[in-house]
């Protein structure tokens, strides 16, 4: 059990047994007298609720448990009725003996009878009997329903803690496999560069290094500072250019105001970026890319993207298209009801648009 299930328990006890015990007060309370306690009525249904009491918390931790909990209700209802029934003779047995404050004389009369006087007071037992059972019972009740709303409630920490766990995992999950899929296009694009400028191949495995050191050692945290994300995307840009012709216009805008100390998930916008550069880019074509981001005093970031659109046939084979499934997945979990994605083509369909908008503080 977590300790906030633990508080919540024990809150739930101190109310009951504060409500309880007021209410053996009122019923102790001598007739028209201001709030004067008669001490005979208050031993007696002090008895009463001790065993009140007692009947609760073997509900609460072992009948409960070890036998309603586990399909065995039928056995459960049976041990109450013999214990209620039990507890209720004991109840009745202890009234003529000596467990009153006072001699028997002085005890008082119920329909012109003394309490001594067993003959009279047969039908009134039989109605205390009764009633001492039904308040047994209702221990039983209040048992089972106290634990019940305990049982309810650490079930939903319980579930909202594996929720929470699940999703760490998932996002582990998704980096991981993001890692691979951002080396592996970054690879293809060198190896290109490779076969016709050893040069400016050598200079991209630099700023590929670069990269990698970002990816893994600098992002591990759950969240990182937007102005380190946005040098990762400008080494990412650099290393495109590279490989890129004249005909390929490629525009940044980073306006980031790093007093915002803004905070990020790590590589939330780099498959976008690669998208751009997949996608909207022709060999003997005028291409656009330009890519804007921006953050303001609210925590909010704008991602801003277009490009030109040029349709990856299915024989390419520069990827696996599983980037922008990875990004919706990684908002869902991280930004819940947070962000705004837009994706939309020109009339022309030659004009692709990427908007994405995250409000980083809930």
């Amino acid at each position: 059990m977590t300790s906030k299930s633990k508080h919540f328990e024990y809150l739930i006890h101190i109310v009951v047994f504060i409500i309880l015990f007021i209410t053996l007060c009122f019923f102790a309370e001598k007739t028209g007298s201001n709030y004067e306690i008669n001490w005979y009525l208050f031993q007696r249904h002090g008895i009463i609720l001790l065993l009140f009491a007692a009947l609760f918390y073997v509900n609460y931790y072992v009948l409960i448990p070890k036998l309603y909990f586990r399909k065995q209700k039928m056995v459960y209802l049976a041990i109450n009725l013999l214990i209620i029934i039990a507890l209720s003779f004991v109840v009745q047995w202890m009234q003529p003996h000596g467990f009153s404050l006072r001699p028997a004389a002085d005890m008082p009369h119920i329909g012109g009878a003394r309490f001594h006087d067993r003959h009279a007071l047969l039908p009134r037992r039989l109605l205390f009997f009764c009633r001492d059972m039904l308040l047994l019972m209702l221990a039983v009740v209040l048992a089972l329903l106290v634990k019940m709303i305990v049982y309810v409630r650490e079930m939903e920490i319980r579930n909202k803690e594996l929720e929470t766990a699940n999703t760490k995992a998932e996002l582990l999950n998704l980096r991981s496999q993001l890692n691979p899929h951002f080396l592996l296009n970054t690879l293809n694009n060198i190896y290109a560069l490779i076969l016709v400028d050893t040069q400016t191949a050598q200079t991209a495995v630099i700023e590929l290094s670069k990269l990698l050191r970002y990816v893994l050692y600098d992002n591990r945290a759950t969240f990182v500072p937007l102005v380190n994300e946005v040098a990762f995307l400008e080494h990412y840009i650099r290393l495109m250019r590279l490989r890129l012709t004249d005909n390929v216009d490629v525009q940044t805008r980073f306006a980031v105001a790093p007093e915002y100390h803004t905070q990020i998930a790590p590589q939330i916008f780099i498959s976008l970026v690669e998208n751009a550069f997949k996608h909207g880019v022709a060999p003997n074509a005028s291409s656009l890319i330009s890519i804007a981001l921006s953050n303001a005093a609210d925590g909010s970031v704008n991602c801003l993207i277009i490009n030109t659109n040029y349709p990856k046939t299915k024989q390419d084979k520069g990827g696996s298209g599983i980037g922008l499934e990875q990004v919706r997945r990684r908002l869902d979990l991280l930004y819940p009801g947070r962000y705004e994605w837009t994706i939309t083509l020109s009339d022309d369909q030659k004009l692709y648009t990427s908007n994405l908008i995250i409000r980083t503080k809930s």
